[in-house]
């Protein structure tokens, strides 16, 4: 047989595309040819899989060897479609039978000893490769479990070269380890705790109040008043990824290369806090050659935490306003087009001024303090939902508010409930919290008493509030009253939402 077929998974963004890899053996001199549009690592395949054919004790083909990734169209980057060439080649040279490979997807790297090597972006490949109806793999054994969080598939893990030509050829191979065995990964059992933060009575309860109805969060205060404490403490509130968000979630960390070996499935909604350096293509996600997600995608279904915010780049923090409106980023590039999800919660920490003095302290004029905040511009403020300004507090409020202070455990009861309502009333909508459902089915399906509206009416009337802003209100009154138990909001939940997204609720 001089002609023979397998199928490989190319990868744009988190979105996986089947490649068929087709190999032909003809007559001439010695040579390889690779063709369908492949990156440098991929033109590299060619040494590196001869060398682990023969280092397996196989042989490799003489004459031309024409190695085609179709459909050519499409660009292939990476190291991921190694075994699989090397799969194809053995094949068409009639090395081992041809029956096993139809059907099958191949994913991994070869090293020069015929090791097979796990890759990165398993989980999405195995998902759209699933999608489209393959339903057996074959991966390195590194990459198992993380294959097997698919449902509905077989997957071999395979530690080499020699595995996979055992196992196409019908012979068994070896039990796996069980530490190899697919297990989501734990909550941390001893992590942080809503009540370590004392003091800051508002803020905890702001806290709650954007882990409830899935809102953004803006801190501001001086230095150790606890700002990133209480961003740490909000994923301790969060409720648990559902299967479906827990998957998405895997899968950008899949491609990213975050996830820890032995527990891949991320259960527990992701913290990213980038630091204030970060460029624009770090926090939305680029690169050259093949887009890879930045930190909004890997705070997707979980917080995204900008702490010292005014010390980031205006057009960083602007660039934030899209992800935030539409849950996602599309990187648009010369061949090809990347979306990434990006669902996240902002919490956001800021000094008053550059000193960062409390009070009489502070020696900056008024003037810096001015040019220090307006490098927060106005229309990414307009899209946070709440804003709490925290103050120094005294021994004696600590030692006070240690009585009051209820732990993460508490709290997180409360918004499982609170979300609980909100999910039944959102039923029919595709949306779950409040925080997500766009303002104009907000105000004609979930319309809110005129007299509770009157406070938003004054507001708007005197400028203080703009229409973005009156919906973002309206969607934490309705978190307000989920928390409370009521029914709709009423006058005193619209008055508090509105106090806490202008920032006057102190």
């Amino acid at each position: 047989m001089t002609l023979a077929r397998t199928h490989c998974i190319t990868l744009l963004g988190v979105q996986g595309h089947i490649v068929e890899v087709e190999v032909h053996l003809g007559g001439g001199d010695f040579g390889v040819t690779l063709v369908g549009l492949p990156d440098a690592a991929l033109r590299e395949a060619r040494d590196r899989i001869r060398a682990a054919v023969a280092n397996s004790g196989e042989e490799w083909p003489s004459g031309q060897i024409v190695i085609s990734l179709s459909p050519a169209s499409l660009p292939k980057a990476g190291s991921l479609f190694d075994l699989a060439i090397a799969g194809a080649v053995l094949s068409a040279s009639g090395g081992v039978p041809a029956d096993r490979l139809e059907g099958t997807v191949l994913i991994a790297e070869l090293g020069l000893d015929g090791r097979a090597r796990p890759v990165l972006g398993v989980l999405p490949a195995v998902v759209s490769a699933a999608e489209q109806g393959y339903r057996r793999f074959v991966v390195a054994r590194g990459n198992a479990a993380e294959a097997r969080l698919v449902p509905d598939v077989e997957v071999t893990a395979v530690d080499s070269l020699t595995d996979l030509c055992a196992w196409l050829r019908g012979e068994l191979l070896p039990e796996e380890p069980q530490e190899y065995a697919p297990r989501p990964r734990e909550p941390r059992d001893q992590g942080p705790d809503l009540a370590d933060v004392l003091g800051q009575p508002v803020a905890r309860r702001a806290v709650e109040i954007a882990a409830a109805g899935g809102h953004n969060l803006m801190m501001l205060g001086p230095p150790g008043t606890g700002k990133s404490l209480l961003a740490e403490r909000l994923p301790t509130v969060l409720p648990p990824l559902s299967p479906a968000e827990a998957l998405e979630a895997t899968a950008i960390h899949s491609v990213a290369g975050i996830l820890p070996p032995g527990s891949p499935l991320v259960t527990v909604p992701p913290f990213a806090a980038p630091h204030h350096t970060s460029s624009r293509a770090s926090i939305i996600g680029g690169g050259s050659g093949c887009p890879a997600p930045g930190w909004v995608s890997k705070a997707h279904r979980g917080v995204l935490f900008v702490d010292e915010a005014p010390q980031f780049g205006r057009g960083v923090l602007d660039s934030l306003r899209e992800p935030l409106e539409r849950g996602e980023v599309v990187l648009a590039r010369a061949s090809s087009t990347v979306t990434f999800p990006a669902r996240f919660q902002l919490v956001m920490a800021a000094n008053p001024c550059p000193c960062a003095k409390p009070g009489t302290l502070c020696t900056c004029p008024s003037g810096e303090r001015r040019r220090y905040l307006s490098r927060l511009s106005g229309p990414l403020l307009d899209r946070i939902d709440l804003k709490v300004e925290l103050q120094p507090v005294s021994r004696a409020e600590l030692l006070a508010d240690r009585a009051f202070a209820e732990s993460s455990e508490v709290v997180a009861a409360r918004v499982g409930k609170a979300r609980a309502r909100a999910a039944e009333r959102l039923a029919h909508t595709p949306w779950t919290t409040n925080a997500a459902i766009p303002g104009a089915r907000l105000r004609r399906e979930f319309p809110v008493e005129p007299a509770a509206l009157r406070v938003l009416g004054r507001a708007m009337d005197l400028g203080q509030i703009s229409a973005r802003g009156v919906d973002r209100a309206l969607r934490v009154a309705w978190t307000l009253a989920d928390l409370a138990g009521r029914e709709r909001p009423g006058e005193e939940d619209v008055a508090y939402a509105f106090a806490l997204w202008s920032g006057r609720a102190w």
